[in-house]
Order: structure tokens, then sequence, then C-alpha cells
């Protein structure tokens, strides 16, 4: 007897879950109920509750604080020049870290040697060489600004390229111009 009432169970309870109900029944089934989510009744635009945008004002840095992270606002490259200086120190491992951004970043088109024949270069219009005697006179805020917010034909890599990776590159770009005899 308790086989037959536990089979007669399961019976009605696999009808209970797994069949629809009529249209004349005020209930969904078991297996609508819980397969389906449920929505508000409301839901179209004006009866929603929207959340309302932030109010941010965005200003301009303090004129003499110098950026080490993010994007900074863009100056032009000739007051970028005569305000920006380095506020990292140039030793051996500035030199070293950029080394290494140089070789990630800024190979493909200034070459190994730093002289504009990297392998993109040939089809594009050629980057300056950078042991030349126009870079040498440029200065290193210029440099910084051209690196971080693109030139007319170098894209800008402010947001692969910190700012601390860029000082770091100038270093970098400063000793080889010391070192070679170009």
């Amino acid at each position: 007897m308790p086989r037959s009432l536990i089979a007669s169970l399961v019976v009605g309870l696999i009808l209970t879950l797994f069949t629809m109900p009529g249209p004349r029944h005020g209930f969904e089934s078991a297996v609508q109920s819980l397969t389906h989510w449920s929505y508000y009744p409301n839901r179209d635009m004006r009866n929603t509750v929207g959340v309302p945008a932030q109010k941010i004002v965005n200003r301009g840095p303090d004129s003499s604080s110098v950026p080490t992270i993010g994007r900074e606002l863009p100056l032009d490259r000739d007051v970028a020049a005569e305000r920006l200086h380095s506020p990292f120190p140039s030793n051996e491992a500035s030199i070293a870290k950029g080394d290494s951004v140089f070789h990630k970043f800024c190979v493909p088109c200034h070459g190994m040697a730093m002289a504009g024949d990297g392998p993109v270069a040939a089809n594009f219009m050629p980057p300056p060489d950078l042991l030349g005697q126009q870079t040498r006179n440029r200065k290193d805020g210029y440099i910084y600004s051209y690196i971080r917010n693109g030139g007319v034909i170098m894209p800008s890599y402010g947001f692969q390229v910190s700012a601390e990776e860029a000082w770091n590159v100038i270093h970098y770009l400063r000793h080889m111009q010391q070192t070679s005899p170009r």
C-alpha cells in the first residue's frame, strides 16, 4: 500500500508540474513559474525610475602640477616644451625601463637604430630620425607631449604609455643621443 501511495503521488506531481493548465485557470503552471522571470507590470520608459546623471566638473590641472597617471589635458607643443620637465630622475633604472618601453611601442616605426626606418614606416610617411639634430634640439616637454598626445602621423600613446613611462623613454632617448656618433 505505501508503494502505491508513493507512486500515485509521484505521478500526480509529474502531471502537476509538466502539464499546462487550461485558459480558465487563474494560475500559472509550476514549470512556467519556475523557469520564467517575473517582470513588473509597468516596464515602459514613462513609469520607470531613472537614475539621474552625475554632474562632473572637469577642471584643468594646476599650472604647477605635472601629471603622473592618466591622460592629461593636451597642451600646445611650444607651451609643453616650456612648462613640462621630468619629475623623475634620469638614472640607469629609468633608462632601462625606457629601453623596454621604446622596444615595445616605438621600434615598429622608428626602428632599432632610431633612424625612422621601422617596418611600419615603409607604408607611411617616415618618422623623424630620433638621433638626428632636429630631435636633439627639441626640449623634453615637447617630446613628452608628442608621445602622450600624438602628432601629425604619430598616434597618441596616452592610454598605453603612462606619464612615468613616457619620461623614461625620453631619458633613454637622451642617453642614446649622448652615446650615438650621429
